[in-house]
C-alpha cells in the first residue's frame, strides 16, 4: 500500500513522468549498418542515438592529454577504458534530448559494460526493455567498411559500391564534403571483429536469457533492415 500512497504523492507533486517507451541497444559488428538504420529510428520515434564511436572521435579531435590517447587507441583499432565509456553514457542519457527513449550504438562491448548498464538503468526504474542483433558475415563486413565515406556533421553514409552520392566525395543534402575514417580499413576492420567476437558476442546470450533480444538479418536491403526493427519497435 506503501507504494500505491507513493505514486499518489508523486503524482501531486508533479514528480511522475512517463518512462521512456525505447530503451534499446543496438548490437553488431563495425559496418552492420547499425549507425544508419539509427538515424532513421531517431526521425522516426524522436528517441536519442548515442554512439560511443561518434563521441569516441570528437573527444579525439581535442587538443588535450585525454583526447590524444583516445585519437591513439582509436587509429589502431583497440577499445578504450570501460570506466570512460561508461561515464560518457551516463553522462548522454540524462539529457534532455534522451527524455523520450535511447539507443547505444557501441555500448556495451562487453558483459562488464553490460552489467554496469543494467546496473544504472534499474536504479533509474527504466531497464532496457529491447536489443537488437545486426546479423552479418564477416566478409561482407570487409567490401561494406572499405568502401564507406561519412558526413561527420550529420552521421549520413554513403558507400563507393553500394550507395554512391551524386557528386563525388559529397553529402547530398548539404554538398558539403564527406570522410573516410581512417580505421576504416581492412587490417584495423579484421582486428575490431576479433575483438567483437571475443567480447561483445557472448551478450547476445547475455540479452537472449533476459528475453529482450531480437536478431535481424542485416544483410538485406536497407529498407528491409528498417522494416524489420521498425515493427519491432512498435509491438
Amino acid at each position: 500500500m506503501a507504494t500505491f500512497y507513493e505514486a499518489v504523492r508523486r503524482f501531486v507533486t508533479g514528480e511522475a513522468e512517463e518512462k521512456r517507451s525505447i530503451r534499446s541497444v543496438l548490437l553488431g559488428p563495425p559496418g552492420a549498418g547499425k549507425g544508419t538504420q539509427a538515424l532513421n529510428l531517431k526521425e522516426q520515434f524522436g528517441v536519442c542515438h548515442l554512439s560511443t564511436g561518434d563521441m569516441l572521435r570528437e573527444i579525439a579531435k581535442q587538443d588535450s592529454p585525454l583526447g590524444q590517447r583516445v585519437a591513439r587507441t582509436l587509429k589502431a583499432g583497440e577499445l578504450v577504458t570501460d570506466s570512460l565509456v561508461i561515464e560518457i553514457i551516463e553522462a548522454n542519457l540524462q539529457s534532455d534530448e534522451c527524455r523520450l527513449g535511447f539507443m547505444l550504438d557501441g555500448f556495451p562491448r562487453n558483459l562488464t559494460q553490460a552489467a554496469k548498464l543494467d546496473e544504472y538503468l534499474e536504479k533509474q526504474d527504466e531497464p532496457l526493455n529491447n536489443v537488437v542483433e545486426f546479423k552479418v558475415q564477416d566478409d561482407v563486413l570487409v567490401s561494406r567498411i572499405s568502401g564507406r565515406m561519412i558526413h561527420q556533421p550529420s552521421g549520413r553514409t554513403y558507400h563507393e559500391e553500394f550507395a554512391p552520392p551524386k557528386e563525388h566525395m559529397k553529402d547530398d543534402v548539404t554538398g558539403e564534403p564527406l570522410m573516410k575514417r581512417p580505421d576504416d580499413n581492412p587490417t584495423v576492420l579484421q582486428r575490431r571483429l576479433n575483438i567483437y567476437h571475443e567480447q561483445t558476442a557472448p551478450l547476445i546470450g547475455y540479452y537472449s536469457e533476459k528475453g529482450i533480444l531480437r536478431s535481424i538479418d542485416a544483410m538485406q536491403k536497407p529498407d528491409k533492415v528498417f522494416g524489420d526493427i521498425y515493427n519491432h519497435f512498435k509491438q
